[in-house]
Parts: C-alpha cells; structure tokens; sequence
C-alpha cells in the first residue's frame, strides 16, 4: 500500500514567522482519518512517526491529526508535548470515550487543535481543551459564506481561541485572511508570501560565515567550499554569474560550481568572498531562511528521487540545481526566465522550472505537488516518472531531516562566529 508524508507551513500572519508543521499523511487515495480506516491508520502513522521523530520534530511546533485509535494508544506521548499539537477531527468528537482521553491529555499539558470547525454543539462542546481552531477558507471569497466565516472568526476571538485558515492556496486567499483577522495561515500560498518578504538577493548568515573560515585557511579544501556553495542558490548563483561574466572572458560557459572554483582560482575566490561580506548586511530574517530550506530540501529530494527516473537528461548535479534554482526569483528580484538568462543553467532546467515541460519537468511538478500534498497528482507523476510510490515518503523524510541537520550546524557557526566578534571587540 502507498503512504504519504509531507510538511505545510504555518504562518503568522501578521508576522514574518513560521510558528509550526502541518503533518500530513495519506494512504492511497483515501483519508487515513475516517472511521473504517482508524486501526490502519493508526498503525501507520504511529510507525511512522516513531521512525522519524527527529525528522519531523525539530524547532517549529508540529501539528498531527490522531485518530480514535492513537489517542487511546497514548501515541502522543512519544512526543514532546512542547513541540506537538494534537489535532483532532469530527470522528473523534463524536467517539463516546473521547472527553475523558482528551481532558486527560489536556490536564498533562498537551495543546489541542480542531481541524474544519464549524458552528455546532460538539465543536462548541470542545472549546474548553483546545488552543486552536482551523477553518478552510478556500471558496468563501463571497456571499453567505465570506460574512459566515467573518462571524467565526470573531466569535473565536472572542473565547480567546487563535485561529488558522487552510486551503490558503491564492492571494485572494491570503488577503481575506489578512481581512478576517486569522492569526495564522496554511496553505500552498503561505511559503510565497513568506517569500515575497526576500526582496533582494541574500546569503544564509551561517553558511557565509563557513565559507568566510574555508576560504582563509593557507590550504583551503576545495571540495568543502563547493559544498558550502552549494547548498545555498543564492551564492551558487552570484558564483556562476560572475565567472560567466566578461571578466573571466570564457570561451565556453562555466555550468557547475566545480568548474566555476577551478576557473575562479583561490585567490580570486578570496577576493570575491570578501566582497560579498562587505555588500551583506545580515539581518537573519525567517523569510530568507524559509527560502533557503525550501530550495536546499527542493534540491536534496530532486537528487535523491532522480536516481529511479528513467532516460533523465541531466545528470545529478544539474538536477540539485534544478531544485535549489526553483526559489531564485524569490531572492532576486527579477522574473525566473531573466534570471536563468545570467547563467548557463542545463536547457532542460530552463524549461522544467518556467513552464514545468519535459522529463524534467515532470520531476519538478511532482515535487510541488508532493509539497502541496496533492497525492492523486504526486500517484500519477510518480508512476509516470518510474518512480516507486512507496520510496516517496521515506526519502522525504530523510532529505528534511538533512536539512534539519545542516541547519543546526549553520545556526551554530552563525552564534560561534557572533561570540568571536564580541570577544575581539572586548579585547579591542
């Protein structure tokens, strides 16, 4: 049987922060969370969590859907309630044993969510234990349901509930929960708007500041530096721009960040680094951060899914490209098409990430639908592609959970690097 995982943003929507993670999972086409379902559901959802609990419980509140099954299993207490919320469906309120687990729950310090509430006595009757509420605001731009959803909203706030609207997947969507007044958003939207915040080309502070320390060694390893650079588009961008500029005056252009460090040379490399740090003024805000994740994770799981693509005609370094290239007019202000223009990117990934055409297309559209969780879409890819189903979820996982590791080490060299000045400023 096929089984899904993926992760949405939540977004503060008067914030440019990212408070937690939707889990989101499915088996075949139909929900886990229906009733019929339940004992299945659980067994695959707590196997799964307990395989990846690094992986998906990081720094961000995580938000998982427990059926019946799982709440009475005391599944939740593998977590960190600290870090979980516990969210739970109309199947769920209407279960007979329900209140006494989940008050029960509750009393031990776990935070709750209802998913799709709606005006009626067993949502009402369960506002005493949560702490969130999360309406579907997709098709309610107008009428009945616009002034019906306003009310919601309004009369949440009024019991000191905060709210989040799914199916953000439009901007209209994201303006009228702007105009609602929601606290947080969810939806294939979000991380756009996270990423429209990104106005100009920045580099993530830790990762510059490894590459500041490799390039000062007497012998800096090449093989680290490229590393570095690679796991950051913005970087791997301004590289390759500048080695195919008219400065280095090549007869052939330069399409890999190997090739660019070879043609550059340490010395010049140093020289171009340090410029960099005097244009950068790190102010380390989460929407670049989102980015960088967004397209590092894009890049992992496009590599590692390309492995089982038949006929692909590009090789595993232009589809990591691919994937870290994808959020570039994000952090640049330009349109995609100007962008890939500056530098010779593979015709193949021009097409795949402008007009999602081709073999490599296909693999781009199923990596955007498996983010939106769109399993019917990410089914029919995957088996178009040649790509087991069964590998989707895992390598996921796997690939999130290399990010989360990169990231810790980023975040340390960035707070490593902050100490150092501050001691040589009180030395100074």
């Amino acid at each position: 049987m096929d089984r899904y995982v993926t992760r949405q943003p939540i977004k503060a929507l008067k914030e440019d922060r990212i408070i937690g993670y939707e889990v989101l999972f499915q088996k075949d086409y139909d929900s886990l969370y229906n009733n019929s379902s339940d004992v299945a559901a659980a067994d695959t959802i707590a196997g799964f969590l307990m395989q990846n609990t690094e992986s998906i419980f990081h720094d961000k509140l995580t938000f998982v859907t427990f059926t019946p099954s799982l709440l009475f299993r005391n599944t939740p207490k593998i977590f960190d309630k600290e870090k979980m919320v516990i969210q739970i469906e109309d199947h769920v309120m209407i279960h007979p044993l329900s209140p006494a687990i989940i008050r029960k729950y509750r009393t031990e310090g776990y935070v709750f969510a209802i998913n799709d509430f709606q005006f009626s006595p067993k949502y009402f009757s369960m506002l005493d234990f949560v702490t969130y509420i999360k309406v579907d605001i997709s098709n309610k731009q107008e009428g009945k349901e616009r002034v019906s959803l306003n009310n919601l909203i309004n009369v949440m706030r009024g019991f000191d509930k905060k709210c989040i609207v799914t199916g953000v997947n439009t901007k209209e969507d994201y303006e009228l929960a702007l105009e609602i007044g929601a606290d947080y958003a969810e939806g294939s939207y979000v991380a756009e708007a996270m990423a429209k915040k990104v106005n100009r080309m920045e580099f993530l502070e830790g990762n510059f500041f490894q590459l500041v320390v490799e390039v000062s060694k007497d012998e800096p390893d090449v093989e680290r530096i490229e590393e570095i650079i690679s796991r950051d588009a913005a970087l791997s961008y301004a590289l390759l721009k500048i080695v195919n500029s008219a400065y280095f005056a090549l007869r052939r252009r330069v399409s890999s960040i190997r090739q660019a460090l070879v043609t550059m040379g340490i010395s010049q490399l140093k020289q171009w680094v340090y410029l960099l740090s005097f244009n950068n003024d790190f102010d380390n805000n989460e929407s670049l951060e989102a980015m960088m994740k967004m397209s590092f994770l894009r890049a992992n799981y496009a590599m590692a899914l390309s492995d089982h693509v038949k006929d692909l005609p590009i090789i595993r370094s232009e589809v990591y490209m691919m994937g870290m290239f994808s959020t570039l007019q994000y952090m640049i202000d330009a349109p995609l098409e100007e962008i890939l223009e500056e530098v010779p990117v593979a015709q193949e990934i021009k097409d795949a990430l402008i007009k999602q055409e081709g073999i490599c297309g296909l693999l781009y559209k199923l990596i955007l639908s498996y983010e939106n969780a769109e399993w019917k879409k990410v089914k029919i890819l995957s088996d178009g592609l040649g790509i087991p189903s069964g590998l989707l979820a895992q390598t996921y996982m796997d690939c999130v959970e290399a990010v989360n590791e990169i990231w810790k080490g980023l975040t340390s060299s960035a707070e490593q690097e902050a100490e150092n000045t501050i001691e040589e400023k009180a030395h100074a």
